[in-house]
């Protein structure tokens, strides 16, 4: 009975190995050679993160996210997150740039990540690692690994694949962000030195100078300073000179920045029909005095337009306040600003007995002249902490895009920010209303904040026949801004719009401390202010119930662009 048991089990492990043989064969074939556990782990590796790519990825770090689409954050075929250069500067607080088109620097105080794109090795503050896929390129956009970020700049990371959210948070106190010293040469973020004349454009040359510095290292420009000292909607000649304010009305209006050779400085013409080479959408305003607000935006955006009180008048001039051996500027007093510079860098350490006269204490910011190479140290020079004057006012190019970002603008400010409108109260409503000259989408929406920690909500009103229309049944975008200055708002959907439709756009402004705090244009014949008021449609309110007209009771223009994309017949100032 034993034998045909063990026999009948023989019989069936004969069948099971023929039926076995005969199916090798055919499935053989099938199997690429060197087939192993690596292959398809690899190959399970790249399908996870195509799904995890066409889910999308959030990035957040110490509580800002990454807000941008493009460029956004993906998981490569390695299951590696890789995040754009460009949030490094926003979300990381430190000094990045792409150099060569192949080579990644970032600095953060004493710690440094060097990176090439044909390389696996990673020197993070001098010392090599190995990561996979640490630095690369993906079209026209650089990413770094999250790994990378995290070892070489002090972070520690979190991934949830649930949430596809990417959280970084900083394990490095705040004030180790920034090094003692800064010098914009030395990283080649500083544009070339240039030499105003006898005209008064040190404001454009030390606004172009402030854009073009905001670009490097990835970028190099030479925009054109006749262009946009000839072509800003203020009635003020070259000879006058001008301010801060001029150079943004004219960027933020898109009528520039054009290039040096479409508008060579000093011929005393101008090119109207040259388009500009980039828009400008976001610019900052660091609050006066704040000198570790203003060092940080040197550090992140290569330099801080700013003003002083110069005793100086030209390269060969002399002056009290200015040491020529040490290039050291230093006064104290009340005249008037009436010279812009650029901050490029800064010494805590510089010693205050460079200056004829010794400031409070040590400390000194590097600034670019606009006097050519042959004023102070070629073309630079310090100006102490303890000045007066430098630091009040200070302008920095947070945000240049593509001239191809959005198809058209709708503004009635050309001017821009003149002055300020409200009720008393540190909270308003305004509004302003257009009319689509195409079937177009609505994108974003820009503004001035006149003040910090400005919180802001933004309602569309489509079809809208009269102030009586406005209401807030759309809201599409809510947010708030730290700095003053002028931002633009991306909508948290593109709105449709249809050709000839009248809309209108409605935001809720609140700016602690400020009783007027909604910017307008208006005419000033005392700073040579000529704005056009027949070409808007403003509203505005105390609650956002009563509304009265902007132009007809206050007799200005609100500050209020909208950006759309669509053939619309005026793309550069449809209005």
């Amino acid at each position: 009975m034993k034998r045909s048991y063990y026999y009948m089990i023989s019989i069936i492990a004969l069948l099971f190995l023929g039926v076995l043989c005969l199916y090798q064969p055919q499935v053989s074939p099938m199997v690429r050679a060197g087939y192993s556990e690596g292959v398809m782990a690899a190959e399970w590796d790249s399908r996870i993160a195509s799904l995890t790519n066409q889910s999308g990825i959030s990035l957040v770090a110490d509580g800002s996210p990454w807000q941008s689409e493009s460029p956004a954050v993906f998981m490569n075929e390695e299951r590696q997150l890789m995040v754009p250069v460009k949030a490094l500067k926003t979300l990381f607080h430190c000094n990045a740039g792409v150099y060569e088109q192949s080579k990644l620097k970032v600095y953060r105080n004493t710690k440094t990540i060097f990176a090439s794109l044909d390389s696996d090795t990673v020197l993070l503050s001098g010392e090599e690692y190995t990561f996979p896929s640490p630095f690369v390129q993906v079209g026209d956009e650089y990413y770094v690994s999250a790994q990378v970020i995290a070892e070489g700049l002090g972070y520690r990371f979190s991934w949830s694949d649930e949430e596809r959210l990417l959280q970084m948070a900083d394990i490095t106190p705040l004030n180790a962000r920034l090094p003692v010293s800064y010098d914009g040469r030395v990283y080649k973020r500083v544009p070339q030195v240039r030499d105003q004349g006898t005209l008064g454009t040190c404001w454009a040359f030390a606004a172009v100078s402030a854009l073009e510095a905001s670009l490097l290292p990835e970028e190099t420009w030479e925009f054109s300073i006749d262009h946009m000292s000839l072509n800003n909607f203020f009635g003020r000649s070259q000879e006058i000179g001008g301010e801060y304010t001029m150079a943004m009305s004219y960027l933020l209006a898109w009528q520039g920045p054009v290039l040096e050779s479409e508008d060579p400085y000093g011929d005393g013409k101008t090119n109207v029909m040259v388009q500009p080479r980039k828009h400008v959408q976001e610019i900052q305003i660091i609050p006066q005095k704040d000198m570790e607000g203003i060092k940080e935006a040197v550090y992140l955006y290569g330099g801080v337009q700013t003003s002083l009180y110069s005793a100086l008048t030209s390269a060969t001039s002399v002056s009290e306040f200015y040491n020529p051996e040490t290039a050291a500027y230093y006064y104290v007093g009340t005249e008037k600003m009436n010279h812009d510079v650029l901050i490029v860098g800064w010494d805590d350490n510089y010693p205050k007995e460079n200056f004829n006269t010794a400031p409070e204490g040590n400390g000194a910011f590097l600034c670019l002249n606009s006097w050519g190479s042959r004023f102070g140290d070629d073309g630079y020079f310090w100006v102490s902490y303890f000045d007066s004057s430098i630091g009040i006012y200070n302008i920095v190019y947070t945000g240049v895009e593509e001239a191809d970002n959005y198809d058209n603008i709708y503004q009635s400010d050309l001017c821009g920010w003149i002055g300020q409108l409200g009720y008393g109260e540190e909270s308003a409503y305004f509004a302003n209303a257009y009319t689509a000259k195409a079937e177009e989408t609505l994108e974003a929406v820009g503004f001035y904040a006149v003040g910090s920690n400005t919180d802001y909500e933004i309602y569309l009103v489509n079809d809208f026949n009269g102030k009586d229309d406005l209401s807030y049944e759309n809201r599409v975008a809510q947010g708030s801004f730290s700095n003053p200055g002028y931002y633009t708002v991306r909508l948290n959907e593109a709105q449709a719009l249809k050709a000839g439709e009248k809309f209108a756009v409605i935001i809720y402004i609140r700016t602690p401390g400020e009783e007027r705090p909604i910017a307008v244009e208006y005419n000033n014949e005392e700073e040579h202010v000529e704005a056009d008021l027949t070409d808007g449609e403003g509203y505005i309110s105390l609650k956002g119930t009563a509304w009265q007209s902007a132009e007809e009771n206050q007799k200005c223009n609100l500050c209020l662009k909208v950006y759309t994309k669509g053939e619309a017949e005026n793309p550069k100032t449809g209005h």
